[in-house]
């Protein structure tokens, strides 16, 4: 039975799925949080077995990585009986850069350019890092494979991820948009394709992947042509606490009238922005829509700006792919949100879309949520961007 191990570290934290790639069912997933912290938490859910929560102290990724295998191992909620078991495991990767287009098998020279792509992701990559190192110490034996954010939108054109700036700063630091969720984007445009019983490759799509972090694709005959991240995740939609869009010149100008220094900016601008910053309520759009239903006007202008951005990225990348057959909606406020999915798609029978009230209530679970007679379906399909990197990962490791 081959068995692939999926890890998604973040600064504090470590996600885990283990797959049987038979029939591609989970046998166990969890997350280890508050790593670094004075008190740590391991949360691990085996599949029919009851759940498990263990506190302590977790110093490093090393141990957090320790502590999923012992839990994995684990005689009484433990999935494993060795660990030899795991065929493989796969790594997310936000930053890919351009030097990959694809997964790659984690080697030596693999890492050294992933710590190359450190100054581009500062706050995303060196934990990838840190958490495939930390494995590749506990799991010697074990091929490991990296699956790339970016790696879905190189196929963007030039003209598509180039900036208005000296053409030099590209070829000297790589500085041009990249676009991020591509695991996601990837993998529910395909399931798009099958729900509509069409081959990908005549589909003119947009994927929604709406969340604390937000991005929209153009997908193109399989393709993607465009996203609304950039150089890194925070370019792009209003999103939970990072800003999105806004002119350059206010970044100088609230450095110089706050006194902050350049670091703390960048801060500021990922963790103190978006619809947190606007509301002062919360990042979650749960708390949101409770706070604009009760009469808060600054929840409810969050809301409003967020569904008015997300509806002029769907018209323009309407326009730039001559049409459309679809928009998907997926991510945790794509998928569970029918509020948000109403706002952002009311008044846009021009392009096609026009969905029914009644089939949009629904969450986390596939639905055609559109009027029989709309020309372009909307969906609402759940991501599941640990099985994307499974199945890429069982891929690289048979072919190795």
């Amino acid at each position: 039975m081959l068995k692939v191990l999926v890890i998604n570290c973040g600064s504090s934290s470590l996600k885990y799925q283990l797959f049987n790639m038979k029939d591609q069912s989970v046998l166990a997933k969890g997350l280890v949080e508050r790593i670094g912290l004075e008190v740590g938490m391991l949360k691990h859910m085996p599949y029919c077995k009851d759940k498990i929560e263990v506190s302590d102290n977790i110093p490093n990724h090393k141990v957090a990585v320790k502590m999923m295998l012992d839990a994995l191992l684990d005689k009484n909620h433990g999935v494993l009986k060795d660990i030899s078991e795991i065929s493989a495991v796969g790594h997310r990767v936000v930053h890919g850069a351009e030097k990959f287009s694809g997964s790659v098998k984690i080697t030596d020279e693999v890492m050294d350019v992933l710590k190359e792509c450190v100054a581009i992701a500062p706050l995303h990559n060196p934990p990838n890092i840190v958490g495939i190192e930390a494995a590749r110490e506990m799991l010697p034996d074990v091929p490991m494979v990296g699956v790339f954010d970016t790696a879905f939108h190189q196929t963007m054109p030039q003209y598509a991820y180039m900036y208005g700036l000296p053409y030099e700063l590209y070829e000297k630091y790589a500085v041009r948009r990249y676009g991020f969720h591509g695991t996601s984007h990837c993998f529910v445009s395909a399931e798009a394709a099958k729900m509509l019983n069409r081959p990908i490759e005549e589909l003119k799509m947009i994927t929604l992947h709406l969340g604390n972090g937000s991005s929209i694709t153009a997908i193109k005959n399989g393709k993607s042509i465009e996203n609304s991240m950039g150089f890194t995740p925070l370019e792009g939609i209003i999103m939970g606490t990072r800003c999105g869009n806004i002119d350059p010149a206010i970044v100088p100008f609230i450095m110089e009238k706050e006194g902050i220094s350049p670091d703390k900016m960048n801060e500021y601008l990922n963790k103190k922005c978006g619809v947190y910053g606007i509301s002062g309520v919360s990042s979650d759009f749960r708390d949101l829509e409770e706070a604009a239903k009760n009469g808060n006007k600054r929840a409810d202008l969050a809301l409003k700006m967020f569904s008015y951005q997300a509806k002029k990225f769907i018209g323009s990348y309407a326009a730039i792919m001559n049409g459309l057959d679809a928009i998907v909606f997926t991510g945790g406020i794509g998928e569970n949100s029918a509020t948000m999915r109403q706002m952002i798609c009311k008044d846009m029978e021009y392009l096609g879309i026009k969905i029914d009230e009644a089939k949009n209530q629904v969450r986390g679970k596939q639905a055609d949520i559109s009027f029989e007679e709309a020309k372009a379906k909307a969906l609402v399909i759940p991501t599941n961007e640990e099985l994307m990197i499974a199945l890429d990962t069982m891929s690289l490791v048979k072919t190795a």
